[in-house]
């Protein structure tokens, strides 16, 4: 049975990674080849161009003539392998972009399972009964701030009626002024005054002799 279909390979299949690079390697190689061939060409076509018409320019024409048709098919085989290798880049971008959206899409299942069980445990009927509470001891600490921060009213004065206690007082005070000795600044009252007690000389107006106590 293995002889008919061969045996079952085990070594590992190729990854499209690795098959780009081996494409790029082939297209590599063909630049060589080709600019080989180029390099033959110059030379053959330099050498032509000094010799006259005969039969050795013509071999020169007829072995410059494989050399292109060669270079055509090398050129040919390259730009399939080019392609090829474009396709294949272009599929492993497309194989990353759904690896990258297969992760999106993962992470937002995750998520949404988080928010639910969060949201679950969030009673919306209980926070708007909580703001109306904070809305009414806003109230309530608005209403204490005006009570306490409300001014007294004061009672309407006449002005004539305060300048004739103003008056008055002054007259009180000059007649409690009028126990003082003396005029003016530095006046001692006669309360103040013992008999047998001189005035002390740091007073403006000097010391006084004590009075003789009547006999």
């Amino acid at each position: 049975m293995n002889r008919l279909f061969g045996a079952k390979s085990n070594a590992p299949k190729p990854t499209l990674n690795s098959a780009i690079s081996n494409l790029e390697t082939k297209v590599d190689s063909l630049d060589i080849t080709i600019a080989k061939l180029n390099s033959e060409l110059s030379t053959i076509t330099g050498r032509m161009g000094k010799m006259r018409d005969g039969p050795g320019k013509n071999a020169l024409r007829q072995k410059a003539k494989k050399l292109l048709l060669q270079r055509k098919k090398y050129e040919s085989q390259k730009e399939q392998l080019e392609t090829q290798a474009w396709n294949m880049q272009q599929a492993g971008m497309m194989q990353d972009n759904l690896k990258n959206v297969m992760v999106t899409v993962e992470a937002m299942k995750t998520t949404n399972k988080e928010l639910k069980k969060q949201y679950g445990k969030v009673d919306i009927d209980k926070i708007e009964r909580m703001q109306d509470e904070m809305a009414d001891l806003m109230d309530i600490g608005n209403e204490i701030n005006e009570s306490i921060s409300r001014s007294y009213d004061v009672p309407d004065v006449d002005e004539d009626e305060l300048d004739a206690e103003l008056e008055a007082l002054g007259e009180e005070m000059e007649l409690e002024g009028s126990g003082w000795e003396g005029e003016g600044p530095g006046a001692i009252p006669s309360f103040l005054e013992d008999e047998n007690t001189a005035v002390p000389d740091f007073l403006d107006d000097g010391p006084k002799k004590v009075k003789e106590t009547a006999q």
